[in-house]
């Protein structure tokens, strides 16, 4: 294939890439207008977390049996699968009649984007010889700083002038553009030894995950662990869990492969990314809420405040980058995560009257440090692993900081919200029986109450309790990313003296850390 043939390639796959990442982030702007009973469906802290922990949910446990489906019945078939998925997935979104549907929605968006990224991957390895496939991964994943940026900008700017199910419908152009340019330049490659199908693993991993993770979340409603309907599903779960690792470790081709959390780096660098996407996915959600609802700011004006932070993780990606070359990985990725964590603790000092820079700056600096510890950990991670084991490691890699990301809605959801509800509850005492229900939900719900009632000094009361909330939810965020540092601290400690890069057990090419399985040879073309 000719230069130009392969730069139209990589045009439409980064193009359609960016629709993953916007959806990562779009929804976030829109969560205070779907809660606000008056505006939106008067969803639930609960059902929120469910809006945005099904996509991730069916986004991490779908990404095997996508990559399984696509060596078997071509690459570009399986992506363009997914983009029609998540195209019409995106219509049900926008037009959702009540909080069961836009969830409904919201997962199958998260198996679209799914079905999306290993093909994209896969078919950058057979469309670009080797040595001119690092570089092309390398425009491919920049995307993913593109996407998170445009997202609150987009959102912000819907959402202010339309309804909040507008934020949806802006996929739709990146699709049809997506599939016309993927009819007019991508090829439709196969693996000529095609993996098996993982039904059963696809089925213990979600069921595990989804049992979990509403546990957790009823945890946060009910603020009761003694009840069945809490620790039930947990323990049931953590079960399930336990079995399908148990499963894929004895199959003799597992879509997850156990075996490579063997390596003490790559179960080190794994859990702390997991931590880090636990944290991250945990301040998105509460930080939303904080800026519209707290401080009443307008959805593009939340848009823009959040954009020193994703400015920051592009550039703390190729700063990363370098000076792990130079320190080591343990010094420069767990520095990074320490300073995330402190990130964390400042969000402590903020009330509903704190100058919004001080916001974009606490921001930018976590943002960096983001960027500053995601890069090298995930090319050290892969590094340690062998040249034929550096696609499973990508795709557990993958998987393992969306499994972050859902349980970080789940866990840090619940804590914000109990810690509310119990703050809120002594406001609440003197209100009839009916307003007191109406208003305990979330700080949304208690906004509602208040101006039908012509209570101001209620929605006062409904802000600190919220702000107080917010600060209980860092700081539990800031425990995990800290202990997330430590982990890379130590895993990753300097062996070979001063500026050797921790992590080296083999020695990498540039780009291995993201080749997917597909991108070796052994394709066969379509």
């Amino acid at each position: 294939m000719n230069l130009l043939r392969q730069r139209r390639v990589l045009s439409v796959l980064v193009f359609a890439a960016v629709l993953i990442w916007i959806d990562t982030t779009i929804l976030g702007i829109a969560l205070e207008r779907i809660a606000d009973p008056r505006t939106g469906l008067g969803a639930t802290p609960g059902q929120l977390q469910w809006a945005v922990g099904s996509y991730a949910l069916l986004f991490a446990t779908a990404l095997f049996a996508a990559g399984a489906l696509g060596d078997r019945y071509g690459h570009r078939t399986i992506l363009v699968l997914g983009l029609l998925g998540f195209g019409a997935a995106s219509v049900w979104a926008a037009w959702a009649g009540d909080a069961t549907g836009l969830i409904l929605a919201r997962g199958l968006m998260g198996l679209g984007g799914a079905m999306m990224m290993p093909t994209s991957m896969a078919i950058i390895g057979a469309t670009f010889p080797p040595e001119r496939r690092a570089g092309a991964i390398a425009v491919w994943s920049a995307s993913s700083g593109v996407g998170v940026a445009l997202g609150p900008l987009l959102g912000g700017v819907l959402v202010d002038h339309f309804w909040w199910g507008s934020v949806f419908l802006v996929n739709l152009p990146v699709v049809a553009l997506a599939l016309a340019g993927i009819a007019w330049a991508v090829p439709n490659p196969k693996l000529a030894q095609r993996r098996r199908p993982d039904p059963i693993g696809l089925l213990l991993s979600t069921a595990g995950l989804a049992s979990l993770a509403y546990g957790l979340i009823e945890a946060g409603q009910d603020t009761d662990w003694a009840r069945v309907r809490v620790w039930g599903p947990v323990l049931l779960g953590l079960a399930l869990l336990a079995l399908f690792t148990v499963f894929e470790w004895r199959a003799p081709e597992p879509s997850f492969d156990p075996r490579l959390f063997r390596s003490g780096r790559f179960s080190a660098g794994n859990v702390a990314l997991a931590a880090l996407f636990f944290a991250i996915t945990g301040q998105m959600f509460y930080g939303n809420f904080y800026l519209q609802g707290a401080r009443g700011m307008s959805a593009l004006a939340t848009g823009l405040a959040f954009l020193p932070g994703a400015l920051g993780v592009a550039i703390g990606s190729g700063l990363g980058a370098r000076l792990a070359r130079r320190f080591g990985v343990g010094l420069v990725s767990g520095g990074g995560l320490l300073v995330v964590a402190a990130a964390f603790l400042a969000n402590l000092a903020f009330d509903v009257d704190t100058p919004l820079v001080w916001f974009c700056a606490v921001g930018l600096v976590s943002g960096t440090a983001m960027g500053m510890t995601i890069a090298p950990t995930v090319a050290a991670v892969i590094a340690v692993l062998p040249l034929d084991r550096m696609g499973a490691g990508s795709a557990v890699n993958n998987s393992v900081r969306q499994v972050g990301s859902v349980l970080g809605i789940a866990l840090l959801g619940a804590v914000l919200t109990t810690t509310y509800r119990d703050r809120i509850a002594p406001a609440l005492a003197g209100l009839p029986p009916a307003a007191r229900d109406a208003a305990a939900p979330s700080a949304e719900h208690t906004r509602a109450v208040a101006d039908a009632l012509h209570r101001p000094d209620l929605t006062e009361r409904a802000n600190d309790a919220f702000v107080a909330a917010m600060h209980t939810t860092a700081a539990t965020a800031a425990l995990v990313a800290f202990l997330g540092a430590v982990l890379l601290l130590l895993a990753f400690r300097a062996r070979h003296g001063h500026g050797a890069p921790a992590g080296r057990e083999r020695q990498s090419q540039p780009g291995d850390e993201q080749r997917q399985p597909g991108a070796k040879a052994g394709f066969s073309r379509a």
